[in-house]
């Protein structure tokens, strides 16, 4: 367990997978994260059962300090030559959003990928019409690296993704480099 300032990150169990078929459904979240609300359960136990056994992922559940399951986070298509990284999260919970949970998990993740995982970059993707994520990512260190222009076609018009990074030493300098408690 990586613990944060207000959350905790843990292994994602069998246990999740119906939370996280009913906040992938949400049209809402689903918006956000590019996609359409059309998952069903077995798709997601499908994703389950594919993404535990595959060591390019390192997919985590986000709890709330006391034990509330608001979301997940994790570094994606780990590149073990180049030490680098792509973060995903979804706070699929919307009662937490806008409330510094997301940018506390992400924290926690990257002194994880950072400090144990001795990576030396970890980027995302982010899409232009989700401000309060940019913002987030912005505050927590990620630097503006480039844009797909027109690259993802959602509600009857393109949108740009974004893409932002972060450097080992660059979050060193933040201060949050400290290892996280576990």
């Amino acid at each position: 367990m990586i613990n944060g300032e207000k959350t905790r990150l843990r292994a994602i169990e069998r246990e999740d997978v119906p939370r996280f078929v009913e906040w992938l459904n949400d049209p809402e979240v689903a918006y956000y994260l590019g996609r359409l609300p059309l998952l069903s359960r077995a798709d997601e136990e499908r994703w389950f059962e594919e993404t535990v056994r595959d060591e390019r992922h390192r997919i985590l559940a986000i709890d709330t300090q006391e034990g509330a399951h608001i979301g997940s986070i994790g570094l994606h298509n780990l590149d073990w030559k180049n030490s680098s990284a792509e973060l995903g999260i979804m706070i699929g919970d919307k009662n937490y959003w806008g409330q510094g949970y997301g940018r506390d998990a992400i924290r926690s993740l990257l002194g994880f990928g950072f400090g144990e995982l001795n990576l030396h970059r970890i980027f995302l993707r982010v899409y232009d019409f989700n401000p309060r994520a940019i913002r987030c990512y912005e505050n927590v260190g990620f630097q503006h690296e480039g844009v797909f222009r027109e690259a993802v076609y959602l509600n009857s018009g393109y949108h740009n993704e974004l893409v932002m990074g972060i450097l080992r030493g660059e979050f060193l300098a933040l201060g949050d480099g400290k290892k996280p408690s576990k």
